[in-house]
């Protein structure tokens, strides 16, 4: 809900949409402008499913960062659907869009997400990122100029999201095209998620990064009970996967995969909340719910 605050003629305030195909690091991007850990990274694609919005708030301006899914048509599942979803609704009612691709790479998925953007009105910021992983920068301007005819981008900007410099940098360029206005959400609120789905993202992440390549897309994680007291959060965790043996692999021989998954997102989740986490998790099989529409409304994929 917006706030009741009063500001200076000058306080800036507005909407910008992280956009672009699987894996180009939009997640860490987020994360590092609004210097906390909302988004969750691995180097697995189609990580984000959800659109995650992480708030800036600064003297004189707020930035409402929306992360999305990463956009793709090669897929037709229905959580695929729903993720691609997620990215149009992102481009509605926006005042930015930071369109992000890999120095010097051009795939038939960032085509999908030019074409996403032709008809968006807002100016749309071309963010080249990766550019610490180039060692040939000879051929970054050859690639700019090529870009420059993909698409009318308001600014191209090289960058890598792992230097504080550059994302400060593309942070002010934001904030000069942002319209004056009232903050959007209160000074101290930096998600627009609950604790529970930033609890439930923290252990999927956790799944994700150990066995990514062996469930790249099946796993979801629902959060059942979760009991906030004076020293402890008490949290108890549904893992979802599609087959009896993706049960098999994640619980691990004598439970020890499963063991271990709780023990690193217990750490995560206490770096997080600042307070000592009791993590109990389960895993249990619903068939198909990659491609069950009802499936994934249970799930939270609403």
């Amino acid at each position: 809900m917006p706030i009741k605050a009063e500001h200076g003629n000058g306080f800036r305030a507005g909407y910008v949409s992280i956009v672009g195909r699987p894996n180009v690091g939009k997640s860490t991007l987020l994360n590092r402008l609004i210097e906390q850990k909302i988004s969750i990274v691995t180097r697995k694609p189609q990580t984000t499913r959800w659109q995650i919005r992480g708030i800036k708030s600064a003297p004189d301006y707020q930035i409402v960062f929306s992360d999305t899914p990463g956009y793709q048509n090669t897929y037709k599942s229905a959580i695929n659907r729903y993720m691609n979803r997620e990215v149009v609704n992102s481009l509605a009612h926006l005042d930015v869009v930071l369109f992000v691709v890999e120095a010097v790479k051009w795939y038939r998925e960032d085509d999908f997400v030019a074409d996403l953007l032709k008809d968006v009105s807002a100016p749309v910021v071309l963010v080249i990122n990766k550019l610490d992983l180039l060692k040939d920068r000879t051929l970054l301007l050859p690639y700019i100029n090529t870009m420059q005819e993909k698409l009318s981008f308001a600014e191209i900007m090289p960058l890598s999201a792992r230097r504080r410099r550059d994302i400060s940098a593309l942070e002010r360029k934001v904030v000069s095209m942002l319209p004056a206005g009232e903050p959007l959400f209160p000074d101290d609120q930096v998600s627009d998620k609950s604790i529970r789905f930033l609890a439930a993202e923290y252990i999927r992440e956790k799944v994700m990064a150990k066995l990514g390549d062996e469930l790249p897309y099946r796993v979801s994680v629902t959060i059942d009970e979760f009991d906030e007291e004076t020293s402890l959060f008490s949290i108890f965790a549904t893992i979802w996967v599609e087959r009896r043996s993706h049960r098999s692999i994640i619980i691990g021989d004598r439970g020890k995969m499963l063991k271990s998954i709780g023990a690193e997102a217990r750490i995560e989740l206490e770096k997080f909340l600042a307070k000592k986490v009791y993590l109990q998790t389960w895993v249990k099989t619903k068939q198909s719910w990659t491609d069950d529409v009802n499936a994934l409304r249970t799930l939270g994929y609403d």
